[in-house]
């Protein structure tokens, strides 16, 4: 009875250590890599949004922004030339956009970060970032390919299925601020449509928020995000903050 009792003692005091080391990590902020930059957004702009929106919302977070390559579609920056760049760090935020930067080596020190478990959030024009590429690793880590956008407008957001805590705030008939659609060309296996949208062209419907599984890596993705107004949305807002929290694995527990 003693040696059972022992026993039980040395099980509970493992689990109360075990539970206090959980609640310390969820408790501490979420590090967070925000890497920015490239062609045809406001991202000065954007990253304040962001920034302001997970503190508005209660949610703490450690923020470091890398903010380069210039305003052109072509670029390979310095912060991917360290074997560990993405070391340290709950998420990575990609909200980036260069379109033909195509070279595979330089993206593949990208993707195999977030393979071997970096969890990510990409936000609208990471969706057309290495487009030129003839790879598809970067596609495939992101959830969804896409090569295209039609035309700006206020389109009706449709959550999908029985919802996900990522999307629980969108209200229904919620439409976006004056925004791209992008055209989705390919589901990626792993990827689990949380919302989509309909062309006001094709009447096709086309995913714009999702969740991806690439290798030990969490993503959630958005192609909306390309407008001040949309920055500005608090509903986008909220569906960001959320975002970054469930890819940080930092979501409340289910009741």
């Amino acid at each position: 009875m003693r040696l059972l009792a022992s026993f039980v003692l040395a099980a509970v005091v493992a689990v109360g250590v075990c539970g206090s080391a959980a609640a310390d990590e969820a408790a501490a902020p979420i590090k967070a890599l925000l890497v920015t930059g490239g062609c045809c957004h406001d991202y000065p702009f954007q990253t304040r949004q962001y920034i302001q929106a997970a503190k508005d919302r209660g949610v703490e977070v450690e923020w470091t922004v890398v903010m380069d390559g210039g305003t052109g579609t072509s670029a390979e920056i310095e912060l991917y030339s360290d074997p560990d760049w993405a070391k340290g760090y709950d998420v990575v935020v990609h909200n980036e956009c260069f379109a033909n930067t195509s070279n595979p080596e330089y993206i593949r020190k990208i993707t195999s970060a977030h393979h071997a478990g970096v969890n990510a959030v990409v936000i609208h024009c990471a969706m057309h970032t290495y487009r030129a590429a003839e790879i598809d690793d970067w596609r495939e880590f992101l959830g969804v390919t896409s090569r295209r956008h039609e035309h700006q407008s206020l389109y009706e957001v449709v959550v999908a299925g029985d919802g996900h805590w990522i999307t629980a705030t969108i209200p229904e008939g919620y439409k976006t601020p004056m925004d791209e659609l992008y055209v989705i060309e390919k589901v990626w296996p792993n990827t689990k449509v949380l919302a989509t949208s309909t062309s006001e062209k094709t009447n096709e419907s086309h995913p714009v928020m999702w969740t991806n599984t690439y290798g030990d890596a969490r993503v959630f993705g958005t192609t909306y995000g390309h407008s001040v107004d949309t920055f500005s949305d608090e509903t986008f807002l909220d569906v960001i903050v959320r975002g970054l929290q469930w890819a940080a694995e930092r979501e409340p527990a289910s009741p």
